[in-house]
């Protein structure tokens, strides 16, 4: 063969090639976007992520062990607008031990919003008991001062098989409950518990079921989830996937989350430990630790 003819078949065989690739590497592209990275080295060990009710692009984020009863209020951006500290557990030094996922909810005012910090992590399961600390959001969160003292509403919950580890905390607004979904085992358990609570009350929490995802330990163990804000929609992620439900006819979370997820698009971090939706349901932001870790936004399809 010529080489003249053998140009006329190869280039438009590389021509084709490029342009496919062009198109993937535009579609991967549309899939996330870095919308800013953590601005500031004390938020290095971020594990949770979650909207605000009251502020519009404010999301509250807190580090786990390590560090003391306080979360950060930044935008999506990365930047800090305040740190909120709280009284954590006096018989702790740092007044909690792990604080693994915070989310934002209904509570016991109707119209009130509320923060909800889940010290939920337990690496050896030797805990007694967990603590999850519930804060009414104020627009005072944001403004002139930069340190907020808040007031936290404890309330001490106990697993029916034993202690264990999680990092997890989900607020469902259509039955009012607590969701905790457990992290280590080859099968994670779902743990509820009613969002009316006293302060300083130590409750059982209920075993709702196990769920099962495919994948090789530590890489699919559970470390973060979400509820969007009117209830619909769920999300959880492990290290290397984030998976997706949609709720029908307001079943119970876990029974939503019984069926075969959707897996939604996720670029491996560090240690993606958080993952939060929008305030309007129609994407989703993660971040991961260590420090100035980049924030990604994912628009999730067909929103």
């Amino acid at each position: 063969m010529s080489r003249s003819k053998k140009i006329k078949i190869i280039l438009p065989i590389v021509i084709i090639l490029f342009f496919g690739a062009y198109a993937e590497h535009r579609y991967v592209q549309q899939k996330w976007n870095i919308t800013g990275h953590l601005q500031n080295k004390e938020m290095d060990e971020i594990s949770g992520i979650a909207a605000s009710g009251i502020h519009n692009d404010i999301y509250y984020v807190e580090n786990d062990s390590g560090d003391t009863s306080r979360f950060f209020a930044i935008n999506p951006q990365g930047e800090i607008k305040s740190v909120i500290y709280y009284k954590g557990d006096p018989k702790i030094r740092l007044g909690v031990h792990d604080c693994e996922d915070i989310a934002v909810g209904i509570g016991p005012v109707k119209g009130k919003s509320y923060v909800y910090v889940g010290d939920i992590g337990d690496n050896n399961a030797k805990y007694p008991y967990i603590t999850v600390y519930r804060l009414e959001e104020q627009k005072t969160w944001i403004g002139k001062d930069s340190i907020i003292k808040a007031n936290a509403v404890p309330i001490h919950l106990k697993y029916p098989d034993g202690p264990r580890d999680a990092e997890s905390l989900m607020i469902d607004p259509i039955e009012k409950l607590i969701y905790i979904v457990s992290k280590r085992t080859d099968s994670v358990t779902v743990y509820t518990t009613p969002l009316n609570f006293k302060a300083n009350d130590t409750l059982m929490l209920t075993k709702r079921c196990k769920l099962y995802f495919n994948g090789f330990r530590p890489f699919k163990w559970i470390t973060a989830g979400d509820i969007s804000k009117d209830g619909q929609q769920v999300l959880l992620k492990d290290y290397v996937k984030v998976y997706y439900w949609k709720r029908k006819n307001n079943e119970p979370i876990w029974k939503t989350m019984q069926r075969k997820p959707t897996e939604l698009p996720y670029e491996a971090e560090k240690q993606g430990e958080a993952i939060g939706f929008t305030p309007d349901g129609k994407g989703y932001y993660t971040t991961s630790e260590g420090v100035f870790a980049p924030i990604y936004y994912y628009k999730i399809p067909g929103n």
